[in-house]
């Protein structure tokens, strides 16, 4: 399924910026901005989507639904494309007395279908890894290792997906038209949804355990009403649900030192120790306590890692921009610029398999870790690659202009006498840094969540990306008023891109420093103390199951 949504969605990204300024008649910097608040939409919506499968359904549920709902919007975009009635008159060869933008009601057609396809996305992004992570028991030493290979082989099938995407769809949209590529793109999403069904009889289903967003709230209203009790210094003081009261398969997880004044929130009064019923919003478990403490400590995590897809963002705009002035023939065919993005999805598909056959088992024989290495230490190196892609940008960018300048192309249309694949070395940087960090993330955030919070937490792990991208538009704008204009001009041959990579890689450094000092201070989850209990009598010897993580 991921492969097959990823090929339709990443073609989109990848292309829709041609169709707006080429067919829906936007000004580039509308194009610029309706493809950014796109996207960065479809990552945010993650939080809808995995609050909605833990709270209400399950993940499988939430990917048949979701997804039903991205066809629409395809199907929408497809009708929109066919018919001319519903888009304006393109402005290539008419006066320009004739060149209008898209009307209202065309406009609300092409949004209604965007935004369509931007929820249902958004849903299969945090339910689908779920549902996938869900099939390997954590608590078995070789499930364990297989749940890690699951997501590099997530990662691989999204990959191969995007690379199909950014080829022959976008190949399609622009010789044959965009109603074939939509259509195809509609297709897939239809074939992704039959795929995931197949297997509903084989899934483990998650229960949903009623809304994460409300049990946090909990937390900090009793801890806050409970803010004059001292805290007690021994756990076995604190308000726990025990063998005896637990009616369902349940997480118990110990009490951590990490935010201790949340601990009040566990404190029970003489009130609450008489009365029969628990008001949650006075009294809650450890557990309760710890869900809040975990998703407190991963904040920070996800904030120094924003900055990483802003870089991402400026590689997929700047970079498209730096070919078109560049030689773009391979062999003799002219590569699209659109399918630039296909240099670092080729060095993932090559180096995924590499890193999950050679170095995690080496790895994990020297650390005895399951997945090699740690999640924060695989994002970790990520995140140095892509400081170390910006400065490479910058020395690509500086040699590129030196050519222009040396050949007197400065304000020509030209091609330049240098080819395009030089920008493949910070391509394929990048596409290394994205295969640690965006596993790691999705791994991590799966690993750490409580059980209750798995969606949520793997949607927390996309909205990295989406803040990445309205950050970007942001450090543009700031960047050309502090600078007097860097990026102002529509030549790049006489803007100073090269100083704004350099400056990226000067932030992406400092942010590196940043993301050492919360990864040095999270605290991983306690497995040794974790217990899942599960109660189905009155007393162990009628069904009371204990199972303790070693």
């Amino acid at each position: 399924m991921e492969g097959l949504e990823n090929m339709a969605f990443v073609c989109m990204v990848a292309s829709l910026m041609t169709y707006f300024s080429g067919y829906m008649n936007f000004s580039l910097t509308k194009s610029a901005t309706t493809l950014t608040n796109f996207v960065g939409t479809s990552f945010l919506m993650a939080l809808f989507g995995g609050f909605i499968c833990d709270t209400y359904w399950t993940r499988f549920k939430t990917c048949v639904l979701f997804g039903c709902v991205e066809f629409l919007g395809y199907a929408l975009l497809t009708v929109q494309a066919h018919f001319h009635q519903l888009r304006p008159i393109p402005c290539k060869g008419v006066s320009s007395d004739q060149c209008e933008a898209a009307d209202g009601i065309q406009s609300a057609i092409l949004f209604t279908g965007l935004y369509l396809i931007a929820f249902g996305t958004s849903g299969i992004k945090a339910a689908l890894p779920s549902l996938g992570a869900d099939q390997f028991d954590e608590n078995d030493p070789k499930e364990a290792i297989q749940l890690s290979s699951f997501f590099n082989w997530f990662l691989l099938s999204l990959t191969i997906g995007a690379i199909i995407g950014v080829t022959v769809i976008v190949w399609l949209s622009a010789s044959q038209g965009w109603d074939l590529g939509f259509g195809v793109c509609a297709i897939a999403v239809f074939f992704a949804i039959i795929c995931v069904s197949m297997g509903k009889s084989l899934y483990r289903n998650n229960v949903p355990k009623g809304s994460p967003l409300a049990r946090v709230a909990q937390v900090f209203v009793a801890a806050i009403r409970n803010r004059d009790l001292p805290i007690p210094e021994r756990a076995e003081e604190l308000h726990e649900i025990h063998d005896k009261e637990a009616g369902v398969k349940q997480e118990i997880l110990p009490r951590t030192g990490q935010f201790r004044f949340l601990d009040r929130a566990a404190i029970a009064n003489t009130t609450d120790c008489a009365s029969t019923s628990i008001n949650p919003w006075k009294l809650c478990t450890v557990t309760q306590v710890e869900e809040t403490k975990i998703l407190l400590r991963m904040l920070p995590v996800i904030l120094s890692t924003v900055f990483m897809n802003t870089c991402l963002a400026q590689l997929q705009t700047f970079s498209v921009q730096q070919s078109t002035t560049m030689d773009t023939r391979v062999f003799g065919f002219k590569v699209p610029g659109p399918s630039l993005p296909v240099i670092p999805l080729l060095f993932i598909f090559v180096m995924i398999p590499i890193y999950e056959r050679f170095f995690v088992p080496l790895a994990r024989k020297i650390t005895g870790i399951p997945t090699g290495i740690r999640h924060l230490q695989r994002v970790g190196v990520g995140l140095v690659l892509s400081a170390i892609s910006m400065a490479v940008s910058g020395v690509v960018e500086t040699w590129r202009k030196s050519v222009a300048i040396e050949h007197n192309m400065v304000d020509s249309t030209e091609p330049l006498p240098m080819n395009f694949l030089w920008l493949g070395f910070q391509f394929a940087i990048f596409g290394a840094a994205d295969m640690f960090t965006l596993v790691g993330l999705l791994e991590f955030f799966y690993a750490e969540s409580s059980a209750g919070m798995k969606s949520l937490g793997t949607a927390i792990s996309w909205c990295s990306v989406a803040f990445g991208y309205f950050l970007s538009s942001v450090v543009v704008q700031v960047v050309n008023k502090v600078t007097g204009g860097w990026l102002a001009s529509d030549n790049l041959n006489r803007d100073k891109l090269n100083y704004f990579y350099w400056l990226l890689a000067g932030i992406s450094t400092v942010n590196f420093g940043v993301y050492l000092t919360c990864a040095s201070w999270y605290r991983y989850k306690d497995r040794g103390a974790m217990k899942q209990i599960e109660n189905g009598g009155e007393d162990d010897a009628k069904g009371n199951v204990q199972m303790v993580e070693i």
